[in-house]
């Protein structure tokens, strides 16, 4: 017998089980120790991409902030080592005669 929807029950395609993992990953792993997977596993499906768009958003708007902090302290340690203060040239050792 040759079925035409592909599959003959009723499953999640490996697409989509791998799609969820990896969203449960996400919020387990940046969240930060705040979740444990069978706590997210079982969450329910709307609460769970929420959560999941939540802390997307959080870290999408951090790594600016990131960015600009970096650029400012690349900044400073540059103009730091531009004013360090040289010896004069006519500054030398003394020769032992």
């Amino acid at each position: 017998m040759i079925y035409q929807l592909g599959l003959t029950f009723f499953g999640l395609t490996p697409e989509y089980r791998l799609s969820v993992f990896n969203q449960i990953h996400e919020i387990v792993f940046n969240g930060n120790g705040g979740y444990d997977w069978s706590t997210i596993y079982n969450m329910p499906i709307w609460l769970r991409n929420f959560t999941y768009n939540k802390l997307r958003e959080h870290y999408e708007n951090k790594n600016p902030q990131k960015d600009v902090v970096e650029e400012s302290i690349k900044n400073l340690k540059s103009e730091k080592n531009n004013n360090l203060i040289t010896p004069p040239s006519y500054i030398t050792k003394a020769s032992k005669k």
